[in-house]
């Protein structure tokens, strides 16, 4: 997908994430996140996908989502 100023926020918002994988993930314990693909994964999919709004919103509900109460599991972007 090639850069132009509409795209623009959902180049950041990957850039984001993909950073958070690299620098922040690799410290936490393997098994923080309770679904699969896990959370930032499922955020850079949808992102990726949907765009910056409709693909964020969709990340946010996921990581709501991501609680004691909630079993988890397979849960693929759509």
């Amino acid at each position: 997908m090639p850069f132009n100023w509409r795209t623009f926020p959902r180049w950041v918002l990957l850039v984001l994430i993909r950073g958070y994988q690299i620098v922040i993930s690799p410290a936490l314990p393997v098994d923080t996140c309770r679904f699969y693909p896990t959370c930032s994964h499922y955020g850079f999919q949808a992102i990726f996908k949907y765009g910056a709004l409709k693909g964020g919103w969709m990340a946010l509900k996921r990581i709501a989502r991501c609680n004691p109460f909630n079993p988890g599991g397979l849960d693929p972007v759509p």
